[in-house]
C-alpha cells in the first residue's frame, strides 16, 4: 500500500492565522481583571482580582492594590502562604455608618508571600462599600511584585499594563414599603404572585 502525501500552503497559513489569532487572545487576557466589572454607587461589592500569570517566567510574590477614593472600608481575605498588611488613610469627612462615626478607611493592601508559579493563576479578594456619590470608573492600581521584577498595573485601557477598573453606576432607588406594582400589591417570600 502506498500512502500519498499531498503538501499545501492553505492549511499551512490557517494554521499560522489561528497561532496568532491565539496569540493575541493570549495578551488581551493577560491582564490583571476583575470576576465582575460592575456595582452600584452606596452597595458593598465584593472585587475579585484574577492574577493570571507572573513577571515573564517569575514567580509572583505580592500583590498591593492602591485603594480608589469612593471605595471606603475595604477589608481582604486572608489567602493561605500570605501575609496581609493594611495601610489607612483619614476619611474626611468622617463616614457615619450602622451607628457608628468611622474616621478611616483603607488606602492600600498588599498580600506578600506565596509564591504564585508564573505559569499559574490566582485570585485576591477585596470586600468594600462604594460611596453613595461614587460614579464612573474605578481604577484600582495594582503592583505585582515577583522573584525578580515587578508589573505596575496603573495604565489606561489601552495601555500594555491597563489598571482593573470597577464601573459603578448609580444605585436602583428602593421601592417604597406598601408600593403597588402594575400587577397588584408585591407579594414575596412564598414562591407565586396573586
Amino acid at each position: 500500500m502506498t500512502i500519498k502525501m499531498i503538501r499545501s500552503t492553505t492549511p499551512r497559513v490557517a494554521w499560522f492565522a489561528l497561532l496568532g489569532s491565539l496569540a493575541c487572545l493570549g495578551t488581551a487576557q493577560a491582564h490583571i481583571t476583575l470576576s465582575s466589572d460592575t456595582a452600584a454607587a452606596g452597595a458593598y461589592a465584593r472585587v475579585v482580582l484574577r492574577v493570571p500569570h507572573g513577571c515573564g517566567a517569575s514567580p509572583t510574590t505580592g500583590i498591593t492594590v492602591q485603594v480608589p477614593a469612593g471605595y471606603l472600608l475595604v477589608r481582604p481575605m486572608p489567602k493561605p502562604g500570605w501575609t496581609l498588611t493594611l495601610e489607612k488613610a483619614p476619611l474626611k469627612p468622617p463616614l457615619r455608618l450602622h451607628g457608628r462615626e468611622i474616621g478611616q478607611t483603607t488606602a492600600q493592601v498588599r498580600w506578600q508571600g506565596g509564591p504564585l508559579p508564573a505559569d499559574q493563576f490566582d485570585e485576591f479578594v477585596l470586600l468594600g462599600k462604594l460611596d453613595d456619590q461614587a460614579a464612573g470608573p474605578l481604577a484600582l492600581r495594582v503592583v505585582q511584585t515577583c522573584e525578580q521584577g515587578s508589573i505596575d498595573w496603573a495604565g489606561g485601557a489601552d495601555s500594555a499594563t491597563p489598571a482593573p477598573v470597577l464601573d459603578v453606576v448609580p444605585a436602583v432607588p428602593a421601592a417604597p414599603l406598601g408600593a403597588v406594582s402594575p400587577k397588584g400589591p408585591a407579594h414575596t417570600g412564598h414562591g407565586h404572585q396573586h
